[in-house]
């Protein structure tokens, strides 16, 4: 019945449900999804689509929506965690109350995103249920090493209109802790979507209704929204400990200040970033940057030790 390009927008024990990118009403948020399963060959040469990938499917029933993927089409970048493919930017969502930040997560998310070079807004949520002075210490902070900081209240539709302008044009992937908000947010962002939302658990501070699966969300032909399951840790990248200053933004301008070349910025006299902790660069940013630097440096000790 001939070929047809798409999009996957979810995958599901094997299924994938592709929007054709040539349906006539796309643009007006609309089109046509067909249920598809992916050729052998993908599995073979162990390629695995993910939600995001553009693809072509070939039409086995038109009626009934069915069809096969038959090739992936050139991704502009991928990730393993969250598992998506072809985004510009992300947007982080944590919570200021129930659970609280965890600004540790925070800071090992902005940095596996920076390694991988995609922008990042934060988004913060629940902001009714904390004092303001609160919310604005936060964004000072995070504004220096994001694209921007959106407090937001789902509950009044508070600061919605600002997510929305941040993602407009652009593939956005939403992630975060479970719990925080993610799924209201997407359900005032895409009211006609109605994902399943749940009132966060007392004994774990988890949402009871969270998101399992990657999935794609879009308002017009250049608007996505990628929707991924929630995360409680964060792997660090792969990363030498001396080339992790390189990706912590407030470090920039005072890198070239210290009196080693070599300098960790943790230990060294005369260090330049050091000098303006608790001034221009947040001490909590700071300490975040102290344990991801021994992690790596413990990690980079173990595989010297396996090599030998």
């Amino acid at each position: 019945m001939g070929t047809v390009k798409g999009k996957i927008i979810r995958g599901v024990g094997g299924f994938y449900y592709c929007l054709t990118r040539d349906a006539t009403s796309f643009a007006a948020g609309s089109g046509i999804i067909y249920e598809c399963r992916a050729k052998g060959i993908f599995r073979k040469d162990d390629i695995k689509p993910l939600v995001g990938d553009d693809v072509v499917i070939s039409v086995l029933d038109e009626e009934n929506r069915l069809g096969n993927i038959d090739e992936l089409l050139p991704r502009r970048n991928s990730l393993i965690r969250p598992a998506v493919a072809n985004v510009d930017q992300a947007m982080v969502v944590f919570s200021l109350h129930s659970p609280r930040i965890n600004r540790t997560l925070l800071d090992r998310f902005l940095l596996m995103m920076a390694v991988r070079d995609i922008p990042v807004w934060l988004c913060l949520t629940k902001t009714d249920l904390v004092r303001e002075d609160a919310v604005a210490a936060l964004v000072d902070t995070y504004e220096q090493c994001t694209e921007g900081v959106l407090p937001v209240c789902n509950v009044t539709g508070s600061g919605i209109r600002s997510v929305r302008a941040a993602m407009k044009g652009k593939t956005t992937v939403l992630a975060g802790p479970s719990g925080v908000g993610k799924s209201s947010l997407v359900a005032n962002l895409f009211p006609d979507a109605d994902p399943e939302v749940g009132s966060v658990s007392k004994k774990t501070e988890r949402g009871k209704h969270t998101t399992r699966h990657s999935e794609l969300f879009y308002s017009d032909s250049e608007t996505f929204l990628l929707d991924t399951p929630g995360f409680s840790s964060i792997d660090l990248p792969d990363l030498l400990p001396e080339e992790l200053s390189g990706y912590i933004p407030e470090f920039q301008p005072y890198l070239g200040q210290c009196r080693f070349q070599m300098c960790t910025h943790i230990h060294e006299p005369d260090c330049g970033v050091r000098e303006h902790v608790g001034d221009d660069i947040d001490e909590g940013r700071y300490e975040s940057y102290r344990g991801m630097f021994d992690e790596l440096n413990q990690r980079a000790i173990r595989q010297g030790m396996k090599k030998r």
